[in-house]
């Protein structure tokens, strides 16, 4: 509330007040002062001059009862608070306090000080230096000096000897007391000053009142307005009830609050379109996606029938060609007995193409099936060991050199030991292949860096594969071999074994340099629930 427009006017308000109050009330307390200590210098004026003018018929005839008597009446007026006169040389010839009498003044007091400043008595003096102001007793007194003048009708009585160039005979000096001007005064001060509170208050609280419906109010709606638009209340509207500033504001916040609805409304429109031919469009592509999956499955189908023909019709043809042969044979009046030899080696050639084809078909039926996988503690070095005895003889009759690298302290593997080998087995043998005059072949495993992983690496310095082909290495039914020799399934099928084991397989190779195949399985505690989940996985998506 402290830091709010409203305060912070109302502050300024009372502060600019309260200086201009406090400002006027000094002025108007300094005037009144002025003209009090006007009225009572008249006062005192009208007094010393009553006090002459009742003495001076006792003066001419040298009364001094008389003349006493009337000093003595006046001063027992109140707020007298002495009269008295003395001569030219300050004796006292009477005064209202019997104690100064025949005394004399000083010359250089205060009520000689208006005579006696230069070195003759002055014969007139200015009505400011007749007048003084002391404090004898803590409360101030006004003294009126009235200088008592040699006049002809008193220079020519016959009780006085004073010559008429005499101008002044002496003084009259009468003390009034200022205690009931002062006390009006201070009276007077005090109602100026209460006054003037009554007054700053007032005036604050009408202004309070004034800035709280003119401007606190309209800003406080104008706030709670911006609060209501940022929680996102659009639309909001503030009532105007002035056609001020603030009135025209309020006017343009609602117009912008209605713009903002409107914009909006507009856009959640536009969102709404948006969101349902983004749907309209997601279905299409949806079908759009299926048709091509149809299409890539139709592709893949044509594709394998297309191999499968192509490998089951050359043997399938030897077969039917051989078994014709047999028949044409038996056909002869002898039996055919000259061709026994030839028959045995027909009927071998039959056998051999139908295992060949017999071997296609379980490869076709191993790379569409998925096998279960039995997850156990493996030592991987057992696996490569089994792996190397597979090969053995085809590496001396390929004259290879087989080289093998395992890290100390490698931790058992949790895998199918069996498929992991049927993959390593794979890889040696494309190996072989890739190296018909000779060569080396590194069989290497080890922990990776981080020690999550097991890295298996298979490597050859044979012919290399070409850049072009090597992004489709692990597709099925692609293989750089002759005609006869391969269908393409070996890399598949490792592929799919080590993803589904969980880890990756990668490819680099350089034309006549050799190929490396580079085997992730994982290594965690964790690693048989990983697979274990993986392998839910992939049966219900199957």
């Amino acid at each position: 509330m402290a830091h709010s427009l409203g305060a912070k006017l109302i502050l300024l308000l009372l502060g600019a007040m309260v200086i201009i109050f406090a400002l006027l009330g000094f002025a108007t307390i300094r005037l009144h002062r002025h003209h009090l200590e006007a009225a009572t210098l008249q006062a005192a004026e009208r007094v010393s001059d009553v006090i002459k003018r009742s003495t001076s018929y006792c003066m001419l005839r040298n009364d001094r009862e008389g003349l006493y008597h009337i000093m003595s009446t006046i001063a027992g007026e109140p707020g007298v608070v002495r009269v008295r006169i003395f001569d030219q040389q300050g004796k006292i010839s009477y005064s209202t306090d019997p104690s100064e009498v025949n005394r004399n003044v000083d010359k250089g007091a205060e009520a000689c000080y208006g005579c006696h400043a230069q070195s003759q008595p002055m014969a007139r003096l200015d009505r400011p230096d007749r007048f003084r102001i002391y404090k004898p007793n803590g409360h101030r007194v006004l003294g009126i000096i009235t200088p008592i003048e040699n006049q002809p009708s008193c220079s020519n009585a016959a009780c006085h000897a004073h010559p008429a160039s005499q101008q002044i005979l002496g003084v009259l000096d009468t003390n009034l007391s200022l205690a009931t001007a002062d006390a009006s005064l201070a009276q007077g001060t005090r109602r100026l000053l209460a006054y003037t509170l009554v007054a700053v208050l007032l005036i604050a609280f009408l202004s309070g009142v004034f800035v709280w419906q003119v401007v606190q109010k309209p800003v406080k709606r104008l706030t709670a307005g911006t609060h209501k638009l940022r929680e996102g209340e659009r639309g909001y509207q503030i009532e105007a009830t002035s056609s001020d500033e603030l009135g025209e504001l309020a006017d343009s916040f609602n117009g912008m609050s209605l713009q903002l609805r409107k914009d909006e409304e507009e856009i959640t429109a536009w969102a709404r379109t948006l969101e349902d031919r983004v749907e309209e469009k997601t279905r299409e592509l949806k079908r759009a996606h299926e048709h091509m999956l149809q299409a890539e499955k139709m592709a893949s189908v044509g594709k394998l029938a297309a191999v499968v023909a192509h490998e089951i019709n050359n043997p399938l043809s030897g077969i039917l060609t051989y078994a014709k042969l047999l028949r044409k044979w038996m056909e002869r009046p002898d039996g055919g007995r000259d061709k026994h030899k030839e028959a045995e080696q027909c009927l071998e050639l039959i056998a051999s193409e139908s295992r060949r084809c017999g071997d296609l078909v379980k490869n076709l039926l191993t790379f569409s099936r998925v096998q279960p996988i039995n997850l156990q503690a493996t030592d991987i070095a057992a696996v490569m060991n089994r792996c190397y005895r597979l090969v053995q003889h085809q590496l001396e009759l390929s004259n290879i050199q087989w080289q093998e690298e395992i890290a100390p302290g490698l931790p058992p593997v949790i895998c199918d030991g069996a498929q992991i080998e049927q993959v390593l087995l794979a890889l040696a043998m494309n190996a072989v292949d890739a190296m018909p005059r000779g060569g080396n072949l590194w069989l290497s495993a080890a922990a990776t860096s981080d020690g999550r992983q097991l890295e298996l690496r298979v490597r050859d310095d044979g012919s290399g594969i070409a850049p072009e082909i090597l992004p489709q290495i692990f597709e099925p039914f692609l293989t750089t071999k002759e005609s006869g020799h391969g269908v393409g399934l070996g890399l598949a099928i490792s592929c799919s074994i080590v993803e589904r084991h969980g880890g990756t397989i990668e490819v680099q190779s350089e034309l006549g340099r050799g190929t490396t195949f580079i085997v992730h399985l994982p290594l965690q505690a964790g690693a048989k629930e990983a697979m274990g989940a993986k392998l839910a996985a992939a049966g219900k998506a199957r």
